[in-house]
């Protein structure tokens, strides 16, 4: 009786994921559609934090300073720190194609109660100026299509957004970022699916830090760097101060890639478990809530298949096979065989191992760790 009532659970569960919940797993929501061109192209401003960046920073300025964006378009480059040379790498990529639009500014380190990169990303868009009329916020392991700015201002400026964020595709070489990314995109979209994000309506809001343009009078208005100062997930934080102050978009493109090596199963682990915590507000009761939601939903569905007979088998492969149905177009959006749907629950197990990391890192007073930095303990 209880493995059928854990079958029906689970499959419920996952009626209403693909049936109600924004269509998370269509993945949608793109950018291949560029709006038609505006009067006037505005003044963009961006500005990359970096830190200890000097193996990619080169290709990631290279690609900003390469843009055919058709107004005026500066760039600032924030050097939190670095001791790898990252700033030098950086003039170097600029004077390599001869251009005077970087600015590089040595950053001073954090305020008590802000993270590393907002205080950086803060120190950049003060020396930015109050003249752009968009700010663009990148980081520095992602490099941009060359019509990447023509087509963020154009469509923030037919829809009139405030914030226009595209997920950039993430780096999928290696076995393991085989087999994790694509769930982390997954999982990203469930989380926040992002049709209820574009939708006014919608309290729901989020962005993906590796591109953003912001409407720079309205992020004034919403207070700035300094109104998230110490979100560790601090670009779904930057999404709901947005939301307030009008539209905003997100989407998945490929104009946008992260060039990062994301590495082997211990170093996405340690990725994810950076601020999976943090995600839960930091909440034993959240976690346990979350771990429990995780084995109902992900584990529970092949393990009725397997092992169970009658009704809950039943259950449990329909839940199943739901589960690698949704999984299909994030799977061919990062050109990967369907079968890794079947796997989902594994991949699962790996995430939940990962966020029970978060909160014992949390526990022991090293969570958010990052580059050097004990982020989290902000929010203790």
């Amino acid at each position: 009786m209880m493995a059928q009532l854990v079958g029906i659970g689970s499959l419920l569960v996952w009626a209403y994921l693909i049936l109600a919940h924004g269509r998370f797993w269509w993945a949608g929501e793109r950018d291949d559609r560029v709006p038609p061109d505006p009067r006037v192209w505005p003044e963009v401003a961006v500005v990359v934090p970096a830190r200890d960046e000097a193996d990619v920073i080169g290709r990631a300025i290279g690609s900003l300073l390469a843009q055919d964006y058709p107004g005026r378009l500066r760039l600032t480059l924030v050097d939190d720190g670095s001791s790898d040379g990252t700033a030098q790498r950086a003039r170097q990529a600029a004077e390599a194609i001869g251009s005077d639009r970087l600015t590089i500014v040595a950053a001073t380190p954090p305020p008590r109660g802000w993270t590393g990169k907002l205080s950086a990303v803060a120190q950049g868009v003060e020396a930015a100026g109050e003249q752009p009329r968009y700010l663009w916020l990148t980081d520095a392991d992602i490099v941009h299509a060359p019509d990447t700015a023509r087509s963020l201002v154009a469509r923030a400026e037919a829809d009139g957004l405030v914030l226009n964020s595209l997920m950039a595709e993430l780096r999928c070489e290696s076995a393991a970022e085989r087999a994790l990314i694509p769930a982390f995109v997954f999982f990203f979209q469930m989380l926040y699916p992002f049709a209820r994000v574009n939708r006014p309506a919608s309290p729901v809001a989020g962005a993906a830090g590796g591109c953003v343009l912001l409407r720079r009078d309205a992020f004034a208005r919403a207070g700035g760097v300094a109104a998230i100062a110490d979100a560790l997930i601090d670009d779904c934080a930057l999404g709901g101060l947005m939301k307030k102050q009008g539209p905003i978009r997100l989407a998945l493109t490929r104009r946008s890639r992260s060039i990062r090596p994301y590495g082997g199963w211990r170093e996405i682990g340690a990725m994810v478990s950076r601020s999976a915590y943090a995600q839960l507000r930091y909440s034993p009761l959240l976690l346990a809530a979350t771990l429990a939601g995780m084995a109902l939903v992900y584990l529970a569905p092949p393990l009725l298949a397997l092992f169970a007979s009658g009704a809950a088998r039943f259950a449990g492969l329909v839940a199943w096979g739901l589960m690698a149905m949704s999984f299909q177009p994030t799977l061919r959006f990062y050109r990967r065989s369907p079968g890794w749907g079947l796997a989902l629950p594994l991949i699962a197990a790996f995430y939940a191992g990962a966020t029970f990391f978060s909160a014992w890192q949390h526990w022991q007073g090293r969570g958010g760790l990052w580059k050097g930095r004990v982020q989290a303990q902000l929010r203790s």
